[in-house]
């Protein structure tokens, strides 16, 4: 039978199918010698990278940005839904455990930044980061990238929206809170589920929900605008605590919220169905048996404008719920666009100066 080569406690992913890429594929078969028990415990690796350029530009229609960073590939939260998890095969990598344990991480991307800020082609516009994978997890503790990314942006007064669910963000919270007071910085906080027991298994390696909720509030008082992220709505397993979840945000001190639907891209789509099985066995077929509801027969569909929400009377139902949700709490806000006019390019040693 398939086993797997190592034990993986406290991971989202039951499994690490092979690379949707490689022609070759190896699986692990029980020869009977070595017990389960006495297999190693599976660690998070971290190598480095140095990429040419740091900025991403995308051309997207139902994103609100079109540009993006990425301080690390892989996300050791280990979120089992997470859809970035397929982009882990462009490394030579599983979307499995690969995905939440062989993590990178781009050291010198702050000084990359400054340089492609410095272009005289450059115009500035709002940079989103952590829409792929969270900037704040756990390694950043050590690599401080996120951190010198931040010092780069304020030096030149250049806008950024971060999506997180790291309390990590509060040990920045001097250089957001200055940010914010220029109108340069705006957090979005991801909020799953409020049962801590369901999150641990979601979400093994993320912050409690109660402790994101602290964050929210920690964020607040600094004068960073919070937008409460209700992402994903998972049917028929997270669907019901949606006003639950809005209420809780707004007393955080969240100003806006947003909500996206499930989405099971590529191999996604089977990680999730085999965490359904061993953590909420009875719940597995609704879930599935919705989403295939919302995408025309599939587990997902990739068109634009519906990839995020779903269609039918299932995902109107939710969208509804949630516009009067937000509304009666004060959240249903379309928020100003952050500043582009404090942008400039900081002079640097041995620049000639300007007469006037």
């Amino acid at each position: 039978m398939d086993r797997p080569l190592a034990r993986a406690p406290g991971r989202g992913a039951v499994s690490n199918p092979a690379n949707r890429y490689d022609r070759l594929r190896a699986e692990a078969v029980d020869d009977g010698w070595t017990p389960e028990g006495d297999l190693p415990v599976l660690r998070t690796e971290l190598r480095l990278e140095r990429p040419r350029r740091v900025i991403t530009r995308n051309a997207s229609p139902d994103v609100p940005f079109d540009r993006s960073i990425n301080p690390y590939r892989g996300c050791e939260h280990g979120c089992v839904y997470c859809f970035a998890r397929p982009s882990h095969a462009w490394l030579g990598l599983s979307p499995g455990l690969d995905f939440e344990t062989r993590l990178v991480a781009r050291p010198e991307a702050p000084e990359l930044l400054a340089q492609e800020l410095a272009r005289a082609s450059y115009r500035p516009r709002t940079i989103a980061i952590g829409t792929n994978t969270d900037p704040y997890q756990p390694v950043e503790a050590q690599q401080r990238i996120m951190r010198r990314l931040l010092e780069v942006l304020l030096e030149f007064r250049h806008p950024v929206g971060i999506v997180t669910r790291g309390t990590l963000i509060e040990r920045d919270l001097d250089l957001l809170s200055e940010m914010a007071g220029l109108g340069l910085v705006r957090v979005g906080v991801s909020l799953t589920t409020l049962d801590a027991g369901l999150a641990r298994a979601m979400e093994p390696r993320a912050p409690a929900p109660a402790r994101r909720l602290r964050m929210i509030e920690q964020l607040a008082a600094a004068g960073v605008e919070v937008r409460a992220m209700v992402a994903p709505v998972i049917p028929a397993l997270t669907d019901h605590e949606i006003e639950a979840i809005l209420s809780s945000a707004a007393r955080a001190g969240a100003v806006a919220a947003t909500w996206v639907m499930l989405r099971l891209p590529l191999e996604v789509s089977g990680l999730f169905r085999d965490w359904l099985e061993r953590h909420a066995p009875g719940r597995a077929e609704r879930v599935m048996a919705r989403l295939r509801e919302m995408h025309g027969g599939q587990e997902y569909s990739a068109h634009w404008g519906r990839r995020m929400r779903g269609e039918g009377p299932y995902a109107q139902m939710i969208g509804q719920r949630f516009r009067v949700a937000a509304a009666r709490l004060g959240l249903a806000r379309e928020l100003p666009e952050l500043r582009v006019d404090l942008f400039r390019v900081p002079p640097r040693p041995g620049d000639q100066l300007t007469l006037f």
